[in-house]
């Protein structure tokens, strides 16, 4: 591991990473909790919209060359109508919101502060676009889940330790196919936000 150095990006300066980034994705979520099985060509697309957004960012974390963290965000007047949709169903007034739309991170470079470089760099580009509340969705999985690997451990700890706070009944419904299955099946992720 050389030294380890975090990019940030916006909008279109992401498109030489972005075949690095969708197979970093899929390698990352296919990883419990979210279990996606995922596809190079949803991801590509889903990448390409985001570089396409004025007001996209893109944390990368590089080990000299190569890509092994990325940390997204985008105002919510460019991310998809049914995360706001989501939020207004739970009496929440996200149109200057800043929604972070995943970190991943390949599991050798964690615990090395690199959560907290994405969270600062999140952040600091909701200031200078002046948004003051910042959110994101996380999973719900049960606790007993017997997927659930030994040792792991929850990010919840450090979401609140970042003034962060789950939104009472605000759920975000997606469907994906987990790693094992043959269908698509519906998923509950709550959302998670902070003012600063």
């Amino acid at each position: 591991m050389s030294r380890i150095e975090t990019k940030v990006v916006r909008g279109a300066q992401v498109t030489d990473y972005l075949e690095s980034l969708a197979q970093l994705r899929i390698k990352v979520f296919r990883e419990y909790p979210y279990l996606y099985e995922g596809q190079l060509e949803p991801e590509r697309a889903q990448l390409a919209k985001y570089a396409k957004a004025s007001t996209s960012l893109f944390v990368l974390a590089l080990d000299g060359s190569e890509v092994v963290g990325v940390s997204t965000a985008v105002a919510m007047s460019e991310a998809s109508r049914d995360i706001a949709e989501s939020l207004r169903v739970a009496k929440q007034e996200p149109d200057n919101w800043l929604y972070f739309g995943e970190s991943v991170l390949l599991a050798d470079y964690r615990g090395l502060g690199l959560g907290h470089a994405f969270f600062d760099a999140r952040e600091a580009h909701a200031k200078q676009l002046g948004i003051t509340t910042t959110c994101f969705c996380s999973i719900v999985r049960h606790p007993n889940d017997p997927r659930r690997p030994s040792g792991y451990r929850s990010l919840d700890d450090f979401w609140k330790k970042r003034g962060y706070a789950c939104i009472p009944d605000a759920y975000l419904s997606l469907s994906w196919r987990e790693v094992g299955d043959t269908v698509s099946t519906s998923k509950s992720l709550a959302f998670w936000a902070r003012d600063s």
